[in-house]
Protein backbone atom coordinates (compact mmCIF):
# COMPACT_ATOMS: atom_id res chain seq x y z
CA UNK A 1 0.00 0.00 0.00
CA UNK A 2 1.41 3.44 -0.78
CA UNK A 3 0.28 6.93 -0.27
CA UNK A 4 -0.40 9.05 -3.08
CA UNK A 5 -0.90 12.93 -4.05
CA UNK A 6 -1.46 14.32 -7.28
CA UNK A 7 0.58 17.14 -7.71
CA UNK A 8 2.38 19.67 -5.52
CA UNK A 9 -0.72 21.60 -4.77
CA UNK A 10 -1.96 18.87 -2.90
CA UNK A 11 0.81 18.15 -0.58
CA UNK A 12 0.93 22.30 -0.14
CA UNK A 13 -2.87 21.77 1.24
CA UNK A 14 -3.12 19.00 2.86
CA UNK A 15 -0.56 17.75 5.91
CA UNK A 16 -0.12 14.38 6.32
CA UNK A 17 1.33 13.58 9.40
CA UNK A 18 4.55 11.62 9.60
CA UNK A 19 3.38 9.00 11.77
CA UNK A 20 1.04 7.57 8.99
CA UNK A 21 3.74 7.44 6.44
CA UNK A 22 6.76 6.35 8.64
CA UNK A 23 6.35 5.46 11.79
CA UNK A 24 7.04 2.23 12.58
CA UNK A 25 3.67 -0.33 13.64
CA UNK A 26 3.92 -2.14 17.37
CA UNK A 27 2.20 -4.81 15.95
CA UNK A 28 4.19 -6.35 12.62
CA UNK A 29 0.76 -8.23 10.95
CA UNK A 30 -0.90 -4.86 10.70
CA UNK A 31 1.59 -3.98 8.38
CA UNK A 32 2.49 -7.17 6.04
CA UNK A 33 -0.43 -8.05 3.80
CA UNK A 34 -1.98 -11.48 4.57
CA UNK A 35 -0.92 -14.07 1.66
CA UNK A 36 -4.21 -15.16 1.27
CA UNK A 37 -7.53 -14.02 3.15
CA UNK A 38 -11.08 -14.89 3.46
CA UNK A 39 -13.67 -12.89 1.75
CA UNK A 40 -16.19 -11.00 3.82
CA UNK A 41 -19.24 -13.22 4.18
CA UNK A 42 -22.77 -11.99 4.28
CA UNK A 43 -24.34 -12.04 8.21
CA UNK A 44 -26.33 -15.12 8.67
CA UNK A 45 -29.73 -12.86 10.03
CA UNK A 46 -30.63 -9.39 8.69
CA UNK A 47 -29.84 -6.60 11.35
CA UNK A 48 -31.65 -3.98 9.81
CA UNK A 49 -34.16 -4.19 12.43
CA UNK A 50 -31.89 -3.28 15.22
CA UNK A 51 -30.92 -0.02 13.19
CA UNK A 52 -34.73 0.64 13.20
CA UNK A 53 -34.84 -0.02 16.76
CA UNK A 54 -31.77 2.87 17.40
CA UNK A 55 -33.47 4.95 15.43
CA UNK A 56 -36.68 4.99 16.76
CA UNK A 57 -35.97 7.49 19.66
CA UNK A 58 -36.13 10.23 17.01
CA UNK A 59 -39.83 9.82 16.32
CA UNK A 60 -40.31 10.81 20.11
CA UNK A 61 -38.09 13.98 19.74
CA UNK A 62 -39.95 14.76 16.32
CA UNK A 63 -43.94 14.35 17.32
CA UNK A 64 -43.23 16.01 20.35
CA UNK A 65 -41.41 18.85 19.04
CA UNK A 66 -43.69 19.11 15.94
CA UNK A 67 -46.51 19.34 19.05
CA UNK A 68 -45.25 21.19 21.62
CA UNK A 69 -42.45 23.79 20.34
CA UNK A 70 -43.91 24.43 16.81
CA UNK A 71 -47.37 24.22 17.00
CA UNK A 72 -47.61 21.93 13.79
CA UNK A 73 -51.10 20.83 14.04
CA UNK A 74 -52.84 24.17 15.57
CA UNK A 75 -51.23 26.05 12.29
CA UNK A 76 -52.61 23.16 9.97
CA UNK A 77 -55.98 23.13 11.69
CA UNK A 78 -56.85 26.73 10.50
CA UNK A 79 -56.18 25.89 6.83
CA UNK A 80 -53.65 24.11 4.45
CA UNK A 81 -50.27 25.61 3.84
CA UNK A 82 -47.87 25.32 1.06
CA UNK A 83 -44.80 23.79 2.40
CA UNK A 84 -42.89 27.24 1.92
CA UNK A 85 -45.57 29.13 3.95
CA UNK A 86 -45.68 26.59 6.98
CA UNK A 87 -41.96 26.83 6.78
CA UNK A 88 -41.63 30.61 7.29
CA UNK A 89 -44.56 30.34 10.11
CA UNK A 90 -42.45 27.92 11.78
CA UNK A 91 -38.80 30.03 11.26
CA UNK A 92 -37.32 26.98 9.77
CA UNK A 93 -35.17 26.78 7.03
CA UNK A 94 -35.27 24.28 4.56
CA UNK A 95 -33.30 21.51 5.35
CA UNK A 96 -34.96 21.21 8.83
CA UNK A 97 -38.50 21.82 7.46
CA UNK A 98 -37.73 18.90 4.84
CA UNK A 99 -36.45 16.36 7.60
CA UNK A 100 -39.44 17.74 10.40
CA UNK A 101 -42.51 17.47 7.70
CA UNK A 102 -41.15 14.27 5.96
CA UNK A 103 -41.15 12.73 9.40
CA UNK A 104 -44.88 13.87 10.19
CA UNK A 105 -45.75 12.68 6.81
CA UNK A 106 -44.25 9.30 7.45
CA UNK A 107 -46.27 9.08 10.79
CA UNK A 108 -49.49 9.29 8.55
CA UNK A 109 -50.14 12.83 10.44
CA UNK A 110 -49.93 15.27 7.16
CA UNK A 111 -50.94 15.00 3.81
CA UNK A 112 -49.14 16.75 0.71
CA UNK A 113 -51.61 17.17 -2.49
CA UNK A 114 -49.73 17.49 -5.72
CA UNK A 115 -49.27 21.49 -5.38
CA UNK A 116 -47.41 20.68 -2.55
CA UNK A 117 -49.30 21.90 0.06
CA UNK A 118 -49.83 20.15 3.21
CA UNK A 119 -52.82 19.09 5.54
CA UNK A 120 -53.52 17.48 8.46
CA UNK A 121 -54.86 13.79 7.93
CA UNK A 122 -57.55 12.78 10.13
CA UNK A 123 -55.97 11.10 12.45
CA UNK A 124 -53.69 14.22 13.41
CA UNK A 125 -56.84 16.72 13.34
CA UNK A 126 -58.64 14.12 15.72
CA UNK A 127 -56.26 13.69 18.21
CA UNK A 128 -53.38 16.69 18.06
CA UNK A 129 -55.43 19.69 17.19
CA UNK A 130 -55.34 21.70 19.88
CA UNK A 131 -58.48 21.40 22.02
CA UNK A 132 -59.79 19.09 19.64
CA UNK A 133 -62.10 16.21 21.62
CA UNK A 134 -59.70 13.92 21.68
CA UNK A 135 -56.75 15.74 22.05
CA UNK A 136 -53.36 14.53 23.17
CA UNK A 137 -50.90 17.03 22.44
CA UNK A 138 -50.90 17.89 26.15
CA UNK A 139 -49.88 13.71 26.76
CA UNK A 140 -46.94 14.27 24.36
CA UNK A 141 -46.05 17.32 26.11
CA UNK A 142 -45.15 16.08 28.71
CA UNK A 143 -41.67 15.14 26.88
CA UNK A 144 -41.33 18.90 25.98
CA UNK A 145 -38.52 19.21 28.55
CA UNK A 146 -36.67 16.54 27.91
CA UNK A 147 -33.12 17.22 27.14
CA UNK A 148 -33.26 15.39 23.81
CA UNK A 149 -36.43 16.85 22.77
CA UNK A 150 -34.92 20.19 23.34
CA UNK A 151 -31.69 18.97 21.41
CA UNK A 152 -33.71 18.07 18.64
CA UNK A 153 -35.22 21.29 18.85
CA UNK A 154 -32.61 23.22 18.87
CA UNK A 155 -30.92 21.78 15.96
CA UNK A 156 -34.51 22.53 14.23
CA UNK A 157 -34.24 26.16 14.77
CA UNK A 158 -30.03 26.79 14.12
CA UNK A 159 -29.80 24.10 11.40
CA UNK A 160 -26.64 23.76 12.53
CA UNK A 161 -25.40 19.78 13.95
CA UNK A 162 -24.72 19.00 17.33
CA UNK A 163 -21.21 19.67 18.26
CA UNK A 164 -20.45 22.40 15.59
CA UNK A 165 -20.16 24.99 17.90
CA UNK A 166 -18.16 23.25 20.71
CA UNK A 167 -14.24 22.89 21.09
CA UNK A 168 -14.34 18.87 20.33
CA UNK A 169 -16.49 19.86 16.89
CA UNK A 170 -18.92 17.78 14.94
CA UNK A 171 -18.66 14.29 14.39
CA UNK A 172 -18.45 12.35 11.24
CA UNK A 173 -18.03 15.27 8.85
CA UNK A 174 -15.21 17.45 7.83
CA UNK A 175 -14.78 20.81 5.72
CA UNK A 176 -12.34 23.43 5.79
CA UNK A 177 -12.95 26.32 8.50
CA UNK A 178 -14.87 24.02 10.35
CA UNK A 179 -14.49 22.54 13.53
CA UNK A 180 -14.13 18.14 13.36
CA UNK A 181 -13.61 15.65 15.39
CA UNK A 182 -12.38 13.75 12.77
CA UNK A 183 -9.41 15.89 12.71
CA UNK A 184 -8.08 14.31 16.14
CA UNK A 185 -7.11 11.15 16.39
CA UNK A 186 -8.50 9.61 18.82
CA UNK A 187 -11.69 10.74 18.30
CA UNK A 188 -11.88 10.32 14.16
CA UNK A 189 -10.78 6.27 15.32
CA UNK A 190 -13.92 5.88 17.69
CA UNK A 191 -16.47 7.51 15.12
CA UNK A 192 -14.65 5.82 12.02
CA UNK A 193 -15.03 2.41 13.88
CA UNK A 194 -18.41 2.91 15.04
CA UNK A 195 -19.90 2.98 11.67
CA UNK A 196 -17.59 -0.38 10.65
CA UNK A 197 -20.16 -2.47 12.06
CA UNK A 198 -22.49 -1.29 9.42
CA UNK A 199 -20.18 -1.91 6.64
CA UNK A 200 -19.28 -5.01 7.45
CA UNK A 201 -22.81 -6.18 7.62
CA UNK A 202 -23.71 -4.36 4.08
CA UNK A 203 -19.99 -4.36 2.34
CA UNK A 204 -19.98 -8.07 1.19
CA UNK A 205 -24.04 -7.30 -0.27
CA UNK A 206 -22.72 -4.74 -2.56
CA UNK A 207 -20.02 -6.29 -3.59
CA UNK A 208 -22.28 -9.35 -4.84
CA UNK A 209 -25.13 -6.85 -6.26
CA UNK A 210 -22.95 -4.76 -7.99
CA UNK A 211 -20.82 -6.16 -10.61
CA UNK A 212 -17.20 -4.61 -11.49
CA UNK A 213 -15.29 -7.67 -13.57
CA UNK A 214 -14.76 -4.85 -15.97
CA UNK A 215 -13.26 -1.89 -13.81
CA UNK A 216 -9.57 -1.37 -13.11
CA UNK A 217 -9.42 1.22 -11.28
CA UNK A 218 -11.85 2.31 -8.18
CA UNK A 219 -11.79 5.39 -6.44
CA UNK A 220 -13.62 5.77 -3.31
CA UNK A 221 -14.30 9.51 -2.39
CA UNK A 222 -14.46 9.48 1.99
CA UNK A 223 -13.73 5.82 1.47
CA UNK A 224 -13.62 5.84 5.84
CA UNK A 225 -12.28 2.55 6.58
CA UNK A 226 -12.41 1.35 3.16
CA UNK A 227 -14.15 -1.59 4.16
CA UNK A 228 -16.75 -1.22 0.76
CA UNK A 229 -13.34 -1.27 -1.47
CA UNK A 230 -11.66 -3.79 0.18
CA UNK A 231 -15.05 -5.87 -0.37
CA UNK A 232 -15.25 -4.81 -4.27
CA UNK A 233 -11.47 -5.82 -4.25
CA UNK A 234 -11.81 -9.60 -2.74
CA UNK A 235 -14.79 -10.13 -5.26
CA UNK A 236 -13.09 -8.73 -8.04
CA UNK A 237 -9.54 -9.75 -8.17
CA UNK A 238 -8.05 -7.31 -11.19
CA UNK A 239 -9.42 -4.38 -9.41
CA UNK A 240 -6.84 -1.28 -7.89
CA UNK A 241 -8.33 1.03 -5.26
CA UNK A 242 -7.28 4.41 -4.42
CA UNK A 243 -9.49 5.40 -1.13
CA UNK A 244 -9.61 9.23 -0.25
CA UNK A 245 -10.36 10.85 3.49
CA UNK A 246 -8.92 13.08 5.88
CA UNK A 247 -5.24 11.55 7.14
CA UNK A 248 -6.43 10.19 10.87
CA UNK A 249 -9.44 8.08 8.77
CA UNK A 250 -6.54 6.71 6.79
CA UNK A 251 -4.72 5.47 9.44
CA UNK A 252 -7.50 2.75 9.96
CA UNK A 253 -8.25 1.97 6.52
CA UNK A 254 -4.60 1.06 6.37
CA UNK A 255 -4.68 -1.56 9.16
CA UNK A 256 -8.00 -3.05 7.47
CA UNK A 257 -6.31 -3.19 4.25
CA UNK A 258 -3.41 -5.50 5.53
CA UNK A 259 -6.48 -7.29 7.59
CA UNK A 260 -8.33 -8.03 4.35
CA UNK A 261 -5.40 -8.83 2.52
CA UNK A 262 -6.10 -6.09 0.08
CA UNK A 263 -2.75 -4.05 0.66
CA UNK A 264 -1.15 -4.39 -2.34
CA UNK A 265 -4.30 -3.15 -4.85
CA UNK A 266 -4.90 0.02 -2.39
CA UNK A 267 -3.66 3.77 -2.35
CA UNK A 268 -4.47 5.90 0.35
CA UNK A 269 -4.71 9.61 -0.29
CA UNK A 270 -5.50 12.18 2.13
CA UNK A 271 -7.31 15.43 1.32
CA UNK A 272 -10.34 17.54 1.62
CA UNK A 273 -12.42 15.96 -0.65
CA UNK A 274 -14.80 19.40 -1.67
CA UNK A 275 -11.23 20.54 -2.45
CA UNK A 276 -8.55 18.89 -3.27
CA UNK A 277 -7.87 17.27 -6.97
CA UNK A 278 -9.90 14.24 -6.80
CA UNK A 279 -7.59 11.10 -9.06
CA UNK A 280 -8.79 11.28 -12.75
CA UNK A 281 -9.20 8.05 -15.17
CA UNK A 282 -11.80 5.72 -12.56
CA UNK A 283 -13.36 3.32 -14.10
CA UNK A 284 -15.69 3.74 -11.16
CA UNK A 285 -16.27 6.19 -8.43
CA UNK A 286 -18.27 4.97 -5.54
CA UNK A 287 -19.95 7.64 -2.57
CA UNK A 288 -21.33 5.47 0.15
CA UNK A 289 -23.32 6.71 2.73
CA UNK A 290 -21.34 10.02 1.99
CA UNK A 291 -23.98 12.48 0.52
CA UNK A 292 -26.23 12.19 3.01
CA UNK A 293 -23.53 13.96 5.06
CA UNK A 294 -24.55 17.33 3.73
CA UNK A 295 -26.50 19.73 2.13
CA UNK A 296 -27.71 19.94 -1.59
CA UNK A 297 -25.45 22.88 -2.78
CA UNK A 298 -22.22 20.07 -1.34
CA UNK A 299 -23.88 17.24 -2.79
CA UNK A 300 -24.61 18.84 -6.28
CA UNK A 301 -20.77 20.01 -5.70
CA UNK A 302 -19.30 16.40 -5.17
CA UNK A 303 -21.39 14.78 -7.78
CA UNK A 304 -20.04 17.29 -10.44
CA UNK A 305 -16.70 16.84 -8.98
CA UNK A 306 -17.04 12.97 -9.10
CA UNK A 307 -18.58 12.69 -12.61
CA UNK A 308 -15.49 15.15 -13.91
CA UNK A 309 -13.09 12.61 -12.38
CA UNK A 310 -14.69 9.27 -14.23
CA UNK A 311 -12.97 7.73 -17.53
CA UNK A 312 -15.09 7.55 -20.49
CA UNK A 313 -17.96 5.27 -19.91
CA UNK A 314 -16.90 5.14 -16.44
CA UNK A 315 -19.36 4.89 -13.37
CA UNK A 316 -20.44 6.76 -10.27
CA UNK A 317 -22.06 4.38 -7.70
CA UNK A 318 -24.33 6.51 -4.94
CA UNK A 319 -24.29 4.06 -2.30
CA UNK A 320 -26.86 5.56 0.59
CA UNK A 321 -30.34 5.14 1.45
CA UNK A 322 -32.93 6.57 -0.08
CA UNK A 323 -36.38 8.32 0.83
CA UNK A 324 -39.66 8.27 -1.26
CA UNK A 325 -39.37 10.79 -4.43
CA UNK A 326 -42.39 12.30 -2.86
CA UNK A 327 -40.65 12.74 0.72
CA UNK A 328 -43.06 10.97 2.76
CA UNK A 329 -41.54 8.04 3.77
CA UNK A 330 -40.29 5.14 4.44
CA UNK A 331 -40.54 5.99 8.29
CA UNK A 332 -37.43 4.04 8.90
CA UNK A 333 -35.78 6.42 6.74
CA UNK A 334 -37.71 9.31 7.69
CA UNK A 335 -36.05 8.61 11.25
CA UNK A 336 -32.85 7.74 9.94
CA UNK A 337 -32.96 11.45 8.24
CA UNK A 338 -33.39 13.15 11.47
CA UNK A 339 -30.23 11.23 12.81
CA UNK A 340 -28.17 12.70 10.35
CA UNK A 341 -29.87 16.05 10.37
CA UNK A 342 -29.15 16.15 13.70
CA UNK A 343 -25.15 15.17 13.67
CA UNK A 344 -24.43 16.11 10.22
CA UNK A 345 -25.03 18.81 7.96
CA UNK A 346 -27.19 16.40 5.34
CA UNK A 347 -30.30 14.24 5.64
CA UNK A 348 -31.47 11.39 3.46
CA UNK A 349 -32.30 12.17 0.16
CA UNK A 350 -34.52 10.46 -2.03
CA UNK A 351 -33.71 8.51 -5.67
CA UNK A 352 -35.56 11.56 -7.59
CA UNK A 353 -33.61 13.79 -5.91
CA UNK A 354 -29.43 11.89 -6.69
CA UNK A 355 -31.14 11.30 -10.49
CA UNK A 356 -31.71 15.48 -10.81
CA UNK A 357 -28.19 15.88 -9.94
CA UNK A 358 -26.53 12.81 -11.45
CA UNK A 359 -27.86 14.38 -14.83
CA UNK A 360 -27.11 17.98 -14.05
CA UNK A 361 -23.39 16.43 -13.76
CA UNK A 362 -23.76 14.78 -17.72
CA UNK A 363 -24.24 11.46 -16.47
CA UNK A 364 -26.98 8.69 -17.72
CA UNK A 365 -28.87 7.12 -14.77
CA UNK A 366 -29.42 3.36 -14.09
CA UNK A 367 -31.74 1.56 -11.98
CA UNK A 368 -31.75 1.40 -8.37
CA UNK A 369 -30.09 -1.76 -6.88
CA UNK A 370 -31.17 -3.15 -2.89
CA UNK A 371 -28.00 -3.83 -0.68
CA UNK A 372 -29.14 -4.33 3.13
CA UNK A 373 -30.35 -1.95 5.97
CA UNK A 374 -32.26 0.38 3.91
CA UNK A 375 -29.18 0.89 1.40
CA UNK A 376 -29.14 0.81 -1.99
CA UNK A 377 -27.22 1.71 -5.13
CA UNK A 378 -27.67 4.10 -7.39
CA UNK A 379 -25.94 3.99 -10.76
CA UNK A 380 -24.74 6.88 -13.29
CA UNK A 381 -22.43 6.69 -16.44
CA UNK A 382 -20.54 8.80 -18.57
CA UNK A 383 -21.63 7.42 -22.20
Amino acid sequence: MKLVKTDSQWVRSVEIPRTLLDDPKPDAAQTTPRESCEPMQKPNLDPTVIFELFRGAHATELLTAAVAHFNVFGQLAQRPLSQNDLRDNLGLKERPSVVLFTALKAFGLLAEDDQGVLSLTDLARDHLVPGAEFDVGNYVGLAAQSPNVLDMVERLKTNSPAGADSDSGAAFIYRDGMASAMEAEESARHFTMALAGRAKNVAPVLAENVPMSDANLLVDVGGGTGIYSFALLQKNPKLRAIIVDRPEVLRIAEELANEYGVADRTELLPGDMFADPLPTGADVVLLSNILHDWDVPECRQLIHRCAASLAPNGRLLIHDVFLNDKLDGPLPIALYSASLFYFTEGRAYSAAEYRNWLTEAGLTCDDLIPTLIHCGVLSASRR
